[in-house]
Parts: C-alpha cells; structure tokens; sequence
C-alpha cells in the first residue's frame, strides 16, 4: 500500500523540522555540520528500514559519519542529539558488531565470538562511564582489529551510546550461525516505549 499524499507531505515537512532540529543540537555544541539534501540514503540506512517502513510513511534523516571514526567525536554528536529521544525521534545507528568480509567463514568464527562477548559485556554490563572508556578505547578489545579492519559498521553504534548514555543497555539480537561461524548482536539502550 502506498503512503497517501497529505502523509507524504507531513512526513516531508517533520524530516524539515528533524533536520533543523539536529542543525541546532549539534550548532550548540559546536559541531561541523551541513546539510545536503541531494544525497541519497547509504545501504545501512535504507535497507532496515525499508524491511520497517516499506511505504516510507515516517521521516528519515542520515547523519554521516566524521572521516576519522574518532569514538570521542560521535559520542560526542549522539549527547548533542540526546534531547531528540525525548521529542518522539528514533536515534539508529545501523551497522553490525562483526564486520570483516574477508573473514566471513570459520576463520571468522573465534574473533567474532570474542569481540561480541566483549561488546556484550561493555555495552550491558557496565556502569555508564566505563561503558564509555571502554569504547573509546575499542580497539584494545579482544579481536577488534580482526573484527572492524575499518571501523564504519561500529562507530553509528557511538552516536546511539551517546545519546542515550546513562541508559542499560539490552542485546535484542544474538546469532552465532551467521554464514555458519560468525557471531554477531544488536542492542538497544533504554525502555521501550
């Protein structure tokens, strides 16, 4: 079923004041930004939610990720973004806790097992500012390196931590048979609503 016209419209006019919003947060605090409508959605945005939304009936903005990957910094951008939690918005940094595609099949298997436990444990486990220590310091993790040889698929998990900082986190997600070997979670942060 396709999204009629007016929900169209009130979709385009809440992404307009999404991103204004999130312009302002992030101005707050002094953080680089632009907007570039033209830009299309990347795969880890559009995929997920089109399984969710395949009518694109609900407002969608991206954020793109700081060239660097400095946790520090989108942790940083997720604190800044904190207060959108509270105005009905959906902050969803899509990635995957394993990401190594030149090591999907069992030679995949004990790196990814080691770094998802210890993922685990840092974002469930731990009281808040070790959660965050523990994360800027990620790559002295068990397997890290060997799991995140570049680490796009895990710094959107910064932003959601950020913003939701002194919230339990819950793996919602486990699966340990993902191309029969590779170990992978996802979390959520908070109580659902």
């Amino acid at each position: 079923m396709a999204a009629s016209r007016s929900s169209r419209t009130t979709s385009v006019t809440r992404h307009r004041e999404v991103a204004a919003r999130v312009t302002e947060l992030l101005g707050r605090v002094a953080i680089t930004r632009r907007a570039d409508d033209k830009r299309g959605f990347d795969h880890g945005t559009f995929v997920p939610l089109y399984v969710v939304y395949p009518d694109a009936e609900v407002p969608l903005l991206q954020l793109s990720l700081q060239a660097d990957y400095d946790p520090e910094a989108h942790l940083a951008v997720g604190r800044a973004l904190a207060p959108l939690r509270d105005e009905g918005v959906l902050i969803l940094g899509s990635g995957l806790s394993y990401h190594n595609l030149r090591a999907l099949g069992p030679e995949g298997a004990e790196p990814s097992r080691r770094f998802d436990g210890w993922l685990t444990e840092t974002l469930c486990d731990q009281p808040p500012d070790e959660r965050t220590r523990r994360l800027i310091a990620w790559e002295q993790a068990p397997a890290a390196r060997l799991c995140h040889p570049s680490e796009d698929h895990l710094i959107p998990l910064m932003v959601a931590v950020g913003a939701a900082e002194h919230d339990h986190g819950t793996r919602t997600y486990h699966e340990d048979t993902m191309n029969r070997s590779i170990t992978v979670s996802s979390y959520r942060f908070g109580a659902l609503a």
